[in-house]
């Protein structure tokens, strides 16, 4: 019986060897990934940066890490020793705040909402000199005919509202075990097409109009060359809608993928969407769409893909790549792909070193066709996916967001870039700040404040950094982590602030993973 046991065993460890042998295998028989052997300042191998839409810092931070918790609803309570922030709560802003409406709770249930305005100029007004009491006078939507979705009976003081951590509970629990910033800026005013230019480029001057409708609002002082200021979109784009304002940059205008594809490192920009659902005489059709909690809404945003906007980096047709193993490289597509891509290049191993990710439209919490809850399930689903890769290892996911919506921030901006175009009010009519003999107007900033987390096994750990950033932070910590150098010609990347600070390259510590349940945001077991 003892040796019939024993046979029993070994031929259990026998069959185990084996499965988990033929695993070993499988990822021997994978491909070597470049971007593990490209030489890098930190041990970080892969950047994956998740690019959300329309957020202010205090929209989703206001009261952190102090959450309501009502019985309905996912509880939050925060670990011991949670450093504070810089939000309504630190300055007494919650219940004696300056501007015409109180900051107010939304409710989970509540997290369909209205898209605010967020244009260049009525941001501008709205900071108010400093004072940041005029949001809702020139930002706050409310139920209007042109913005018919909830306001919850606060007309245009929607624009105050905030949420905590019983519905951003995911982003609030990665703010916990990970590094988060509270001192983040746009780089400059505006909507989507600048904060998605300056997150690669980290200068919006020198577009040029191709055609379409009016300049006014799109480039600054309404030229038909100059600062980008608006959502124009980028010029010869297949999937772009019709009866807009075209745009481009020259041909070799540089951005960071001209720089990655210069050391012939592996990158993309990877967008719900982008595949098209068909192609006519070489012309691509992208109506794929998706239904969340506000209904259903189109996959692809044409003025989100920053790299269009730059005719060395579009995939104007939407090509696709010429094969998994081409995903990061130099093909047909470009660098440009579709979101799958990614996890197919994850997959097999051969994640970038760089990846720009662009959720499709109803995950990408955009409001008005988004929302706090959709954008959480693809933003714990893409973590928890990447976090069970065995690249996890060396990779750092950065959370970051083009803009505010002009959604309430108190945190008024340090200003790095005046202006004097007659778009500007930030310091007085057509001013941004005083004389200034900057060649390119219209790119005043810092804009608004907004959310940026640092998740990685190098993370600090329950860490707020106070650092001043801007989105050309994140084109910076990759320029320099692969020792690409700087943009040059007026990118604030020679200006942004360091993101080192979020990281622990040298005690040994490392952060561990964090599984999240995408639909409540929970730590699971």
């Amino acid at each position: 019986m003892i040796y019939k046991h024993l046979r029993s065993v070994a031929s259990v460890a026998t069959t185990a060897c084996l499965v988990l042998g033929s695993l070993g295998d499988a990822w021997a028989a994978k491909a070597p990934n470049p971007a593990e052997s490209y030489p890098t300042t930190t041990p970080i191998k892969h950047v994956v940066v998740i690019f959300q839409e329309n957020v202010s810092f205090d929209h989703y931070f206001a009261t952190y890490p102090n959450a309501t918790n009502p019985a309905a609803e996912p509880q939050f309570t925060a670990l011991p020793n949670t450093p504070s922030v810089n939000n309504l709560l630190s300055g007494g802003l919650l219940t004696e705040n300056p501007n015409s409406v109180q900051p107010f709770r939304l409710d989970r249930i509540q997290a369909v909402t209205c898209d605010q305005n967020h244009n260049y100029t009525p941001e501008q007004k709205a900071f108010d000199l400093g004072a940041m009491d005029k949001f809702p006078e020139f930002l706050g939507q409310g139920n209007s005919v042109a913005f018919p979705c909830p306001d919850y009976n606060h007309g245009a003081g929607i624009v105050m509202g905030y949420y905590d951590g019983n519905t951003v509970t995911a982003i609030w629990n990665y703010a916990q075990h990970y590094a988060m910033s509270d001192n983040s800026f746009n780089t400059q005013f505006g909507p989507s097409s600048p904060g998605a230019v300056n997150l690669i480029s980290g200068n919006t001057g020198g577009v040029v109009f191709i055609s379409g409708g009016s300049t006014s609002g799109m480039i600054a002082n309404g030229g038909t060359s100059g600062a980008l200021i608006g959502d124009a979109r980028p010029a010869g784009d297949d999937c772009n809608p019709t009866g807009k304002t075209y745009v481009s940059f020259p041909s070799g205008t540089p951005n960071v993928g001209t720089l990655l594809n210069g050391s012939s490192f592996t990158w993309g920009w990877f967008q719900g969407g982008f595949a098209p659902t068909s192609v006519s005489g070489g012309v691509a059709t992208c109506a794929a769409a998706s239904v969340g909690l506000p209904g259903a809404t189109a996959d692809y945003v044409a003025h989100h893909s920053a790299f269009q906007y730059f005719p060395d980096t579009a995939n104007p047709h939407h090509l696709r790549p010429s094969s998994t193993a081409a995903i990061g490289a130099t093909d047909q597509a470009n660098h440009q792909y579709d979101l799958q891509d990614f996890f197919t290049a994850l997959a097999a191993g051969q994640l970038p070193a760089v990846s720009f990710l662009k959720a499709k439209a109803v995950n990408d919490g955009h409001p008005g066709y988004s929302d706090p809850l959709d954008e959480q399930s693809f933003i714990v689903n893409t973590i928890n996916t990447i976090q069970a890769n065995p690249l996890w290892k060396d990779t750092a996911i950065i959370i970051a967001y083009d803009d505010s919506d002009g959604w309430y921030d108190h945190q008024m901006d340090p200003l790095v870039n005046q202006s004097q175009a007659s778009d500007d009010a930030l310091t007085g009519t057509d001013l941004c700040g005083g004389n200034t003999n900057a060649t390119t107007q219209g790119r005043c900033g810092y804009g608004p404040r907004t959310p940026l987390l640092v998740i990685s096994p190098y993370a600090r750990q329950n860490y707020v950094d106070h650092v001043i950033t801007d989105q050309s932070s994140v084109l910076r910590f990759i320029e320099d982590n692969w020792s690409l150098g700087r943009l040059g010609n007026g990118s604030t990347d020679e200006k942004a602030g360091a993101l080192n600070g979020m990281f622990d390259f040298t005690s040994g510590k490392k952060a561990p993973k964090l599984k999240l349940d995408p639909s409540t945001g929970l730590v699971t077991p």
